[in-house]
């Protein structure tokens, strides 16, 4: 568990998962020698060998009146195609409680879109159904992101919209928002399209501090010194590259916080200029 102060309003990270994986899960063209060159990655983001080290995470925006779940990481007992994945039997819910938020606590979850490892614990598997795991939180989609996933059909990952989010939906829970909407005065939606239809970012703003948490429009730092890297899911790879480094130009050299929705700790920072691109910079700008 991480927590940073950004104004009056803490945010919390719980990691569901954590570790190296191979270059290719994520970028099929790419290579260890691709990792290695970004000498910088290493020892946070990179390992001797290449690999890049990632996570799976919620992050926890705490308000003082409002407490926000932004993605759910890949939940308990789903059937996935992926084999790290399938079945999990993690102490994700443990570990919230324990760091202050039991799930009764929740009051606004928020999917910064629909994909497998973002909405997993939306719901919980009670007497063979699956129910919302935050019993009195209002769920937030993207309008945009629910209106394209809905129509899919393809169930080769699992059936991530049957288990994690039409639940939602049908238990009345979901509300349908436009990508910039206002959670709360601090708290907004960013635009951020591209891995997905609908994908959105979360704006943070609170006396004075402010912080922007990615989503999936980067998936790893090593991203930052190569923005044109197209990751292996995203939808329309032309227009999430146009968003990376429209992104990445905006925060660059800012005092904007910035936090990987799958960065490895130490997981925010601050983006920084560096010659042709851009690098990630842990531990002051």
């Amino acid at each position: 568990m991480n927590q940073w102060t950004i104004g009056n309003i803490r945010i919390t990270r719980v990691v569901e998962s954590e570790g190296p994986m191979p270059v290719t899960f994520l970028f099929h063209h790419a290579t260890p020698a691709d990792v290695l060159a970004q000498a910088w990655l290493q020892p946070h983001f990179a390992d001797g060998d290449g690999s890049l080290l990632g996570a799976i995470h919620a992050l926890v925006i705490d308000t003082g009146t409002r407490r926000i779940v932004v993605d759910t990481c890949v939940g308990n007992d789903k059937v996935r195609a992926n084999r790290a994945w399938h079945q999990l039997q993690g102490r994700f819910l443990e570990d919230l409680a324990a760091a202050g938020y039991p799930r009764e606590s929740i009051d606004t979850v928020l999917c910064t879109h629909l994909h497998v490892d973002h909405v997993g614990w939306n719901t919980m598997l009670v007497n063979g159904r699956w129910v919302p795991t935050f019993p009195n939180a209002r769920y937030l989609f993207a309008r945009r992101e629910w209106d394209y996933w809905s129509q899919q059909t393809d169930v080769s990952f699992g059936d991530i919209m049957g288990d994690s989010v039409r639940p939602i939906v049908d238990a009345g829970r979901a509300d349908l928002v436009e990508t910039d909407h206002r959670l709360a005065d601090a708290v907004w939606l960013e635009p951020t399209h591209g891995h997905t239809p609908g994908h959105v970012s979360v704006r943070i703003h609170s006396d004075g501090a402010d912080a922007v948490i990615t989503g999936d429009l980067m998936h790893h730092p090593i991203q930052c010194a190569l923005p044109d890297w197209s990751n292996n899911f995203d939808y329309d790879a032309e227009a999430a590259r146009l968003t990376r480094r429209s992104f990445l130009a905006r925060y660059a050299n800012s005092a904007v916080l910035v936090f990987g929705t799958h960065f490895a700790a130490p997981t925010a920072g601050h983006i920084v200029a560096h010659e042709a691109a851009y690098r990630f910079a842990v531990g002051g700008k």
